[in-house]
């Protein structure tokens, strides 16, 4: 893969202005599926223009969907359901919200496929998504190393007379991925399909966003606690003629995150007090470093608690289950607080596009700050003005290195970023708008 050239950021003091969000990348591309299996034609606005999304839309159209796109942010699915095309081989990158639900989605439906990605998706576990998929009877198989993509998915001889287990402690993904399937399997069942998730389910936002689009698309899921999920016998998604994505909350993060420590006031707009994301929680947690927050129906505006001055956001001691993503920015905020600071049970982050706790380790001490790590844990100290470093920030091939560390030229020295483009994956012209803001 060809790297970008190296992007270097001089120190800046403020920052102030308006965002208007890309699309969500987590809704857009299970929206973009569910209207592929929906009965009738779905207008989608505020689609995610972006690599993650373009995998999506590929596979979808290899898969015999009829799509129309008049404009980059705005599709029109034809929803058909099973596919038209039985037999593909679909490449699909490093999008984790493409693979995982395609991979149910498929082994359910039937035929003969072959899912890659890049190296990295190779090195993300998928392992118990394809034990649940087995239990109802698909037929997957491994292609390199048992547990990984590549997959080789066939005929199966689907049935769902037990409830089926999955493991909820890796990654949300794989629950989401068998709910947004198990229509395809409960249409013609004259019983309810049942999964139980066994260990302690993450990033439960996740699941939340998953079960309201699909109510949106006409399939009402029983949740009872965090434990079993019910998906009624005789479901099947029909359209809502048109549907909007509200923009990313992960992406909000660093604009948020400017507006605390460049005085602001900042405001993004697209998501707000209404939104069904997790990682508007993220506003919640700046309010608690000392930030001024104030949210909108459709909007959120930070103000600084005052860093220009010399005061600096507060140290903090706080656990990231449930905005794994969002966490990134704070542990770079981490440097600008007034103690040490420690980010918990962050155990997804090593599954993720690199692994999040050692890039995140090694990058921020290359800026001079004294860096602990665990299993799933990250512990950073701040820095005072004269312990900078200034530095070359290796991005990993994931978008949100490079995003969160923008935020680092707050400090009082240049931070270079190596291959700004990385961040094509969800927000592609994430540093023209971040150059906008700066005052």
């Amino acid at each position: 893969m060809t790297s970008s050239p190296d992007l270097v950021l001089p120190p800046v003091k403020s920052a102030a202005g308006e965002v208007r969000l890309p699309g969500s990348k987590s809704i857009s591309n299970r929206v973009l599926l569910l209207s592929a299996l929906a009965r009738g034609a779905t207008l989608i606005d505020g689609v995610l223009n972006s690599d993650d999304t373009h995998v999506m839309l590929q596979a979808l159209e290899q898969l015999g969907v009829m799509l129309d796109r008049p404009s980059p942010t705005r599709v029109r699915v034809e929803g058909r359901a099973p596919f038209s095309v039985r037999s593909a081989d679909l490449f699909l990158g490093n999008a984790g919200t493409a693979f995982r639900p395609l991979t149910a989605v498929l082994a359910l439906m039937g035929g003969n496929f072959r899912l890659s990605g890049v190296p990295r998706m190779h090195e993300r576990p998928i392992g118990d998504l394809v034990d649940a998929l087995l239990q109802l009877g698909a037929q997957v198989a491994y292609l390199g190393e048992p547990g990984y993509p590549p997959l080789a998915i066939g005929e199966g001889n689907i049935r769902a007379t037990q409830p089926i287990r999955v493991n909820g402690s890796v990654s949300s993904q794989f629950l989401t991925a068998l709910l947004m399937a198990a229509p395809l399997v409960a249409e013609s069942q004259n019983h309810d399909l049942v999964f139980e998730v066994e260990g302690d389910l993450i990033s439960k936002p996740y699941i939340l966003i998953t079960l309201n689009l699909m109510a949106r698309f006409g399939v009402a899921v029983q949740r009872q606690g965090w434990q079993r999920f019910i998906v009624p016998a005789g479901s099947h998604y029909v359209s809502p003629g048109a549907i909007k994505v509200e923009g990313d909350a992960s992406s909000a993060s660093y604009f948020l995150a400017m507006g605390a420590l460049g005085a602001g006031p900042i405001t993004v707009r697209g998501v707000g007090r209404n939104s069904i994301q997790g990682d508007v929680r993220f506003a919640e947690f700046l309010e608690r470093l000392g930030a001024r927050v104030e949210f909108q129906a459709d909007s959120i505006t930070v103000g600084s608690p005052g860093v220009a001055a010399g005061a600096r956001l507060k140290a903090f001691d706080e656990d990231f289950n449930l905005i794994p993503d969002a966490a990134m920015t704070a542990a770079v905020l981490a440097l600008f607080a007034d103690g040490p600071c420690r980010l918990r049970n962050i155990g997804s982050w090593r599954v993720k596009e690199t692994d999040r706790i050692d890039a995140m380790h090694t990058e921020l001490a290359k800026l001079g700050a004294k860096v602990s790590s665990g299993p799933d844990w990250l512990q950073i100290d701040p820095l005072a003005s004269q312990d900078w470093q200034a530095a070359s920030i290796a991005t990993y091939d994931d978008h949100r290195m490079a995003m969160c560390f923008s935020l680092a030229a707050f400090g009082p020295v240049p931070v270079t970023i190596q291959d700004p483009d990385c961040v094509a994956k969800t927000f592609p012209d994430y540093f023209q708008v971040y150059q906008g803001l700066l005052k």
